[in-house]
Parts: structure tokens; C-alpha cells; sequence
């Protein structure tokens, strides 16, 4: 199993990531810097990804942080406070063109923060199930 790298190539359009390891390691912080990455990065937006955990409790948790994380890169790329995080100066160590891009595709994504399908796999299968009618 290759050791994953938050700053490193993100992964293909159209797969799936899974972080596997024992609690405490991580896991949320790298998911949640994963989706801010792939939402400042490229034209992907919160309602094409898919969050899953196991509990509620990490559920509440992973969207919490992913709303942190989004806000915090917003002002860095604003310029209104200094990155906090070498994944936040990834995001801001580009061209000020870019930057405001950035910048934008973040705010869009806060905005339309609701659309963001964060979830445990019963609530996810509960809500397929609803969509298809049974």
C-alpha cells in the first residue's frame, strides 16, 4: 500500500481514495485537506464528491473540518492572514492570477457549503434508497 501525500499529485478524475489507518492518525485532517485541495485546485465542486464515515460523531466532525479548512484558505488566499499549514501555503504558493481562481472556487464552495454530501454509509444508502422511491 503506497503512503498517501497531501501535497503531492492529487488523484484521477472519477476515482475513489480510500485512507485507511488506526484512529488518531490523521485520517479527517487529510480527507478534509484532500477536498480543499480538489476544490481550490480544479473545477470539481462539493456536490460531485462523496464523504463517507462510519459514525455520526466522525461525520459531524469531517464537515466541521472541511469547513474550517476552506474558510482558513480563503483569507490565506485573500491575503488577510499568513498560511497556518504547509497545505494552505501549497495552495497560496502560486501566481496571484491563480490565487484569486482559487480564492473564488472556495468561496463558491462555502457558499454552496449544504450541497456537500458528508455522511455515514446508512445515512449515504438511506438517502439513496429515499431518492429512488422504496
Amino acid at each position: 500500500m503506497d503512503r498517501f501525500d497531501l501535497m503531492g499529485a492529487l488523484p484521477p478524475e472519477a476515482s475513489t481514495t480510500v485512507l485507511e489507518a488506526s484512529a488518531g492518525t490523521g485520517k479527517t485532517f487529510a480527507l478534509a485537506g484532500l477536498v480543499t485541495r480538489y476544490l481550490a485546485e480544479t473545477g470539481a465542486t462539493l456536490d460531485e464528491m462523496l464523504l463517507i464515515t462510519f459514525n455520526r460523531n466522525a461525520s459531524r466532525e469531517l464537515r466541521d473540518r472541511v469547513r474550517d479548512q476552506i474558510v482558513k484558505a480563503i483569507a490565506a488566499l485573500a491575503g488577510r492572514v499568513p498560511p497556518g499549514s504547509d497545505l494552505v501555503a501549497h495552495l497560496v504558493g502560486v501566481d496571484a492570477g491563480e490565487r484569486a481562481l482559487r480564492r473564488a472556487r472556495l468561496r463558491d464552495a462555502l457558499a454552496n457549503f449544504d450541497a456537500a454530501t458528508i455522511a455515514t454509509t446508512h445515512e449515504f444508502c438511506g438517502a439513496v434508497l429515499k431518492s429512488l422511491g422504496v
